[in-house]
């Protein structure tokens, strides 16, 4: 047995043969499960072509299949889909495929194999296997996809200018692909990317936003944004970060490209976190620094309140890119507004109180926070990078300490406003956020432990001193 079929040596692929060997038809496995073989990646979503209707198949594999197997039809589309255990599998008919220049959207008509594969996006993902039990395992590779594989190469099967024009979305596909498997973009087809590039603005932002979402979640993200900036599709679809790029100096002065800084602190963030959002967070720690850059004649390059800045920047960037206005949203703010915090703790004095402080402020994302930060170091200069991230295990050091015997983190104050509108009979107004307000900045401040009795005691003096007195 050839070493291909063996990889597909199985009960499903045997069963869709038998199956297809029945009704007379050609049948394949094809696209990205194919391509993954060959990369030895595990994927549990397999995709089949017949020569003829692929819902007729996947009715049958159902069927066979039995118990466990969930069968979902889409007849506008001429696709049906097969859940089995933890497999998801879907059925065309082979078919080619036309476009009008105003929309991705293409028009479908019945074709034959080669005509299917012909229609793909990329060499890699244009391979087919034989699941026929004549031709069990047998490759067709028309374009020279094992090669490419081979020799990490993305190229598209046919001319690129057609491929991106008629599907702009695949010039993300290109790159986000790129960025995965650490390939190159052969010449001919980046430069008809760069050439095709404005065509991205009849793809949708979700569409968009999904594409970055992969290539956010690469090993080594920055490769896919360096693409986008050189291709031109940067400007367009994040006109925001594209602006971080370049040099500017006066009087013989430049600031750091912030630009490929922030690659550079996304990469470090990717060593160590597989978590999106703190990607996120990283990408976008500085995006407010174009905003707020100054010349100051003798400090000078300033970037002000940044960080504010940009924790205000970001619910309109999440909204322009079709980002969730949720919790991820509100957790990417929180680290933009935080992320000076702790390096402002290791360039001066670690006290108790702006420990509290950042420990109530960060909550339950201290220890994002602090890997953001640390992956903020990237000077060449080794030395200040070695004296900074030894002063980061000092306040990592600090935190634990602090939340072992304070317990700030998510603290709840020991006193909350009802108890304080009771005891004194007041409706909610000024003066209970104000008292609230002083027993939290006296925890924080190490004036008074977090527990209730010296929190009650202080509540009573400042309502004197403001001239309130129980009712009761």
């Amino acid at each position: 047995m050839h070493e291909i079929a063996k990889k597909i040596d199985n009960k499903i692929f045997h069963t869709v043969g038998q199956i297809a060997d029945q009704l007379g038809r050609e049948c394949y496995a094809v696209g990205g499960y194919v391509r993954d073989l060959f990369l030895d990646r595990k994927s549990k979503d397999i995709d089949f072509v017949t020569v003829g209707s692929g819902i007729e198949i996947a009715q049958s594999l159902a069927s066979a299949l039995g118990k466990g197997a969930y069968l979902s039809v889409f007849q506008n589309f001429g696709t049906a889909q097969v859940k089995y255990r933890s497999l998801e599998l879907e059925f065309v008919g082979a078919r080619r495929e036309s476009y009008r220049r105003e929309s991705r959207k293409p028009i479908v008509e019945d074709g034959t194999l080669d005509d299917d594969i012909s229609r793909r996006d990329f060499t890699i993902n244009a391979m087919a296997i034989s699941v026929n039990e004549s031709s069990f395992g047998q490759l067709i590779d028309k374009f020279g996809g094992i090669e490419d594989l081979e020799r990490g190469l993305i190229r598209t099967p046919l001319d690129p200018d057609i491929t991106f024009s008629d599907d702009p979305l695949r010039m993300m596909r290109a790159i986000r692909f790129a960025t995965q498997l650490n390939f190159t973009i052969v010449p001919e087809t980046f430069e008809a990317i760069t050439r095709n590039a404005t065509r991205i603005s009849i793809i949708s932002k979700e569409r968009v936003m999904d594409e970055l979402m992969k290539i956010m979640a690469s090993p080594k993200p920055s490769i896919g944004w360096v693409l986008l900036n050189r291709c031109g599709l940067l400007k367009l679809i994040f006109p925001e970060f594209a602006a971080m790029r370049g040099v500017e100096v006066v009087n013989g002065r430049g600031h750091k490209d912030n630009f490929f800084h922030t690659l550079e602190v996304l990469d470090n963030v990717a060593l160590k976190s597989d978590n999106v959002w703190l990607r996120w967070a990283a990408l976008l720690h500085d995006i407010a620094k174009p905003a707020t850059k100054r010349w100051d004649d003798n400090l000078g390059w300033t970037f002000h309140n940044h960080n504010f800045v940009g924790a205000k920047m970001i619910p309109r960037i999440f909204r322009n890119m079709k980002f969730p206005l949720n919790e991820k949203m509100k957790y990417v703010q929180k680290m933009v507004e935080l992320h000076m915090r702790p390096i402002a703790l290791v360039e001066e004095e670690v006290t108790d109180s702006a420990v509290r402080r950042l420990l109530f402020d960060a909550g339950d994302d201290i220890e994002d926070l602090m890997t953001l930060c640390e992956a903020d170091i990237t000077s060449k200069n080794q030395e200040k990078v070695r004296r900074f991230l030894d002063n980061f295990l000092i306040v990592r050091q600090k935190l634990v300490e602090i939340e072992e015997k304070d317990r700030i983190r998510n603290f709840q104050p020991p006193i909350m406003g009802e108890e304080i509108m009771e005891l004194f009979g007041l409706a909610p107004c000024r003066e209970v956020g104000l008292i609230k307000e002083h027993i939290k900045n006296a925890i924080l401040d190490g004036e008074i432990p977090n527990e209730r009795e010296p929190a009650y005691a202080l509540m009573l003096q400042k309502a004197a001193e403001m001239g309130l007195t129980p009712i009761k």
